[in-house]
């Protein structure tokens, strides 16, 4: 069993920071209870989808879940989500959300029902503006500083950094929340916005400082790693690798290995500069680059990965989505945070459990997802107490709703 055993957490959400959270605290043994609208919501179709049109991102998402069906649209509907959330338990009273909260799902009636609850909301911005990774992201400047060195159009990456950021984020806070209540007793409202994450991690990464304090719009460098040496080369089997010399010993690594420690000691002789120093190998990049080009293009990656690997030189080849799932043992089973997994509707596919393990026990293995609706009875039996006629009326009256077919 997981650390968090025993431990309740109801969430509604939408998108990818929250489910990320909840997920994560999913994998980690809490109880996490879904409460998704019948016939699905914005999530239950989220694309990547299978070609029979079931959703590979709600699979990834909601793994471990369990999930129940309720209109939050009717006032009944709202009623039983807080009886949910407030049910009684020492390790429940737990809320995660980043969709509206209104009304019986405020936080100010949850606390009429439960003092001691918690609940951690996710806004868009903090004065309550809609908002998502990919609107965050260029609004503060980054796709400005990604793409090819000397272009001028933005490059929005692909990955939603923010949310997920977001999403440990909330796991943090609600286990803080929940750790002050075990000390003190009271539960209490946690918010956050996820552009405030994103310009959190705009000044803690000196990004500010460097615009406020130097002057600085950072530009595009293209691949080249920001203040240290990191360079993509194409060797002679028409493969791209990255290279890095982040670290001292990084960089020297590079350098013996590659057999340029005559070239480079001469380049540092005629700058006048240490390249042991990583601002000075950043300034030197393009003349450190067009010394060791040569020497990738007239080798293919095999010529040289043994010796990389050997000499502890920190390098990786680029690949896309489907070259890193074939080839990367860590993507597979031959790594023991994954496991083959039979995903109901969609098929048996490599899963990853939690990426962290904890020494007291072990890792616990990935469950499936939930289908939508999937636990609302047993939910409301076990939690409210309800018997199958009062399920079966709130059924009946679109209040609820059970599994929905494949």
């Amino acid at each position: 069993m997981g650390v968090l055993e025993g431990m309740r957490v109801v969430e509604s959400s939408a998108f990818v920071a929250v489910p990320s959270a909840g997920m994560t605290l999913a994998q980690m043994g809490a109880d996490v209870i879904r409460i998704d609208m019948p016939g699905g919501g914005m999530d239950s179709g989220r694309w990547p989808v299978t070609r029979s049109g079931r959703s590979l991102f709600w699979a990834g998402m909601n793994k471990g879940k369990r999930s129940v069906s309720i209109d939050l649209s009717d006032p009944r509907g709202r009623e039983l989500a807080a009886e949910l959330i407030c049910a009684p338990g020492p390790d429940a009273g737990c809320f995660i959300t980043n969709l509206p909260a209104r009304g019986e799902m405020s936080f100010a009636s949850l606390r009429e029902r439960r003092a001691d609850v918690i609940m951690v909301s996710l806004k868009g911005t903090r004065d309550g503006a809609p908002a998502v990774d990919y609107s965050v992201n260029p609004a503060l400047g980054f796709p400005t500083a990604t793409g090819p060195e000397g272009s001028a159009d933005p490059v929005s990456h692909v990955l939603p950094a923010f949310d997920l950021i977001a999403g440990q984020m909330i796991t943090g806070a609600l286990l803080a929340a929940e750790r002050q209540r075990l000390c003190r007793g009271r539960g209490q409202l946690v918010e956050l916005a996820l552009k405030d994450v994103a310009a959190a991690v705009l000044g803690h990464c000196g990004i500010i400082g460097e615009v406020v304090v130097n002057g600085v719009d950072r530009p595009k460098y293209g691949n080249a790693l920001y203040g240290g040496y990191g360079q993509d080369f194409v060797c002679g089997d028409g493969r791209r690798v990255m290279v890095i010399g982040l670290t001292v010993r990084q960089w020297r690594n590079l350098v013996k290995v590659t057999g340029s420690e005559t070239p480079i000691a001469a380049l540092a002789a005629r700058l006048g500069v240490d390249l042991d120093g990583e601002g000075a190998r950043f300034e030197a990049r393009d003349a450190i680059t067009a010394i060791l080009r040569p020497w990738f293009a007239a080798r293919s990656v095999a010529d040289f990965a043994g010796a990389f690997d050997a000499a502890g030189v920190t390098w990786s080849v680029f690949r896309s989505f489907a070259e890193a799932v074939r080839e990367d043992p860590d993507l597979s089973t031959d790594n023991p945070m994954f496991h083959m997994l039979d995903q109901p509707g969609i098929g048996r596919f490599p899963v990853p459990a939690s990426p962290v393990t904890f020494g007291a026990g072990p890792r616990d293995r990935p469950t499936p997802a939930p289908g939508l609706g999937q636990h609302t009875e047993e939910v409301l039996a076990e939690l409210l107490g309800l018997g199958s006629g009062q399920i079966g009326a709130l059924m009946d009256s679109g209040v609820v709703a059970g599994p929905v077919p494949a």
